[in-house]
């Protein structure tokens, strides 16, 4: 298991950038060791205003679907690791979820991410990212028992989800970009580390881009 004070060199990053694989035998994503300590710093920034501010007690009472009874005894970096482990998500769907944390903390400011809800936020934005970079994925029956919970459960999650952020999911290339370097640039602050850049979709994106400019290219010559 990665530990969040594990030093990552520039050598090493530099190959999982550019040699990560897809396969089944392929380690853990460094991005999972990124996003894990970047959310336990914000949670513990949301813990200590929560303490000193007795408004920051306040929630959304739509949002508070993603609480659970009792807080999971798994860290973040575990929960992560089991997600990766099971259903093999590439780098860029961390990343992509992440956006969609912010996105979602930003239409719901009555939303604090805590050690009751980060664990099923986690595995819905997860799941609805995968849904959205990867070409094939798995049921939501089976991300329901990767992350821990019921089919009925995730199913709700999703939905909610979805409406509280008004089904902002598409991310293109310069967000993507933005927030691998805010992921980068945050984390670099707390632990030394880096974030790999794993942009597989935004590459499929501006292949996709560029096959439509020289189509249109080859049009216009044709034309004249």
């Amino acid at each position: 298991m990665a530990s969040s004070s594990l030093a990552i060199s520039p050598r090493k990053l530099r190959s999982d950038l550019y040699a990560y694989s897809y396969q089944n035998d392929s380690n853990t994503p460094l991005v999972i060791s990124v996003l894990s300590s970047l959310i336990e710093r914000t949670m513990a920034r949301n813990e200590r205003i929560a303490r000193s501010c007795s408004w920051a007690l306040s929630k959304d009472i739509r949002s508070g679907v993603f609480d659970c009874y009792e807080t999971p005894d798994m860290t973040i970096q575990s929960y992560l690791e089991r997600i990766f482990r099971y259903t093999k998500a590439g780098p860029s769907v961390y990343v992509v979820a992440y956006v969609y944390i912010d996105r979602f903390c930003q239409a719901n400011p009555g939303f604090r991410i805590n050690a009751r809800n980060v664990h099923r936020l986690l595995i819905t934005t997860i799941m609805v990212a995968s849904k959205y970079v990867e070409d094939r994925n798995y049921r939501n029956s089976y991300f329901a028992r990767v992350g821990g919970l019921n089919t009925k459960e995730l199913n709700k999650l999703e939905v909610e989800f979805l409406f509280l952020m008004g089904f902002k999911l598409h991310v293109n290339v310069s967000v993507f970009e933005s927030y691998c370097c805010h992921l980068e640039r945050e984390v670099s602050i707390g632990g030394g580390y880096h974030i790999e850049k794993t942009l597989r979709c935004a590459e499929e994106i501006k292949s996709r881009q560029n096959e439509h400019k020289r189509y249109i290219n080859q049009i216009a010559r044709i034309m004249l």
